[in-house]
């Protein structure tokens, strides 16, 4: 039998996957940071049910539903994410039979924060989410090297199995369970394969950009699978980094860690390898075999630049090392790449609001404040 990491009621076996789907056509690889308007469509159908006009919104974001062909920019569609929230006071998009209460995500992360290992987090998760969203249920077998996650429906979201809203309602708790725990260990996370429990939807090419390459349809639930020693990996994020990260949550979830963003982990990996070397767009370029203009280029695809990549690999060792160690603020510097303390400063203040002596000590005083308090 499957070890159980986690599980709320108990459920009989998950059935057999269905047969895989096709691969995904090559035009979802060259569509860069945008998404199809299928995922804008789903996100809207719970505001459509309640009788309101998404009208006002998604001229907001700059989205136009009458080009059903259109792709829409990342950036737009986190934004229409964030509005949907506050229009219905509920950040489940209003397809579930309660309201998910404004708050819920960052609770989530907060409850996440803090656990040793990506199984704990994602236990702590499901645990949360039973309270929030009893609906839907978040399982995780591990057997041996396999993993699998479960999303199972408690209750009918829909009468039909393909409504729009009900295949928005389990697009979007994997995205955001996936997104949360890469961000959570600092990596992308791949998904061997994932079984949808509904029938191919006409957005399904982006699911090889979401997901994985191998989506299958027709399931009973959802079914994810990928490698069990991911489960070990730990958290690497702190409460510094929380914060910083829940600002434009939760539709910020939707940018992260789309497989599309290709380059921007290339190039992030040659940064951090280099350090404390600081390698230049030029040097990078080289290493990838590609001109300068088109590492550019590519990168302003996914939503990024190089100066943003390398800004943001230092600012989150920095924290780190802050934040877990001694180390003296000059090697620190040093070990990053700057060509003096007083630049690593000025950096260090853009990031924070404040110097890293000063974000020390009140690291150092909230610690006493909580001492004091368990005393």
């Amino acid at each position: 039998m499957p070890g159980h990491i986690f599980e709320g009621r108990r459920t009989t076996a998950m059935p057999r996957p269905a047969a895989p789907a096709a691969h995904a056509s090559p035009r979802a690889y060259r569509s860069r940071a945008t998404v199809a308007m299928g995922f804008v469509t789903g996100m809207l159908s719970g505001m459509r049910r309640r009788g309101r006009d998404p009208a006002p919104i998604l001229a907001a974001s700059g989205i136009d539903l009458a080009d059903v062909a259109s792709r829409i920019p990342v950036d737009r569609y986190a934004a229409l994410y964030n509005r949907v929230v506050a229009e219905l006071d509920d950040e489940g998009f209003g397809l579930f039979g309660r309201s998910m209460p404004p708050g819920s995500f960052e609770f989530l992360c907060r409850g996440m924060l803090g656990a040793p290992t990506l199984a704990e987090a994602l236990a702590r998760a499901a645990r949360f989410l039973r309270i929030v969203l009893p609906d839907l249920e978040v399982v995780l077998h591990r057997d041996h090297g396999r993993a699998e996650l479960g999303i199972i429906e408690r209750q009918p979201l829909t009468a039909d199995r393909d409504d729009p809203a009900r295949v928005f309602a389990f697009e979007w708790l994997l995205r955001l369970l996936h997104g949360v725990a890469c961000w959570f260990v600092g990596r992308g996370l791949a998904l061997d394969a994932v079984s949808f429990p509904y029938a191919r939807p006409p957005h399904a090419d982006d699911y090889a950009l979401v997901y994985t390459e191998h989506s299958s349809f027709g399931s009973e639930s959802l079914r994810a699978s990928f490698q069990a020693n991911l489960l070990d990996l730990p958290i690497r994020r702190d409460e510094a980094a929380l914060t910083e990260f829940l600002d434009g949550a939760p539709g910020k979830i939707s940018m992260l860690y789309r497989r599309d963003r290709e380059m921007v982990f290339r190039v992030r990996d040659l940064l951090r390898d280099a350090l404390p070397a600081s390698l230049s767009l030029e040097e990078v370029a080289g290493g990838l075999h590609v001109s300068p203009r088109t590492l550019h280029r590519r990168l302003q695809e996914e939503g990024a630049s190089f100066r943003s990549i390398k800004d943001a690999i230092r600012r989150d060792i920095a924290l780190a090392r802050l934040t877990k160690t001694q180390q003296p603020i000059a090697q620190l510097a040093a070990e990053l790449g700057y060509a003096d303390t007083s630049a690593f400063y000025r950096a260090f203040v853009a990031w924070t609001g404040m110097s890293p002596e000063q974000f020390r000590r009140r690291l150092i005083d909230r610690g006493n404040g909580l001492q004091k308090v368990a005393r």
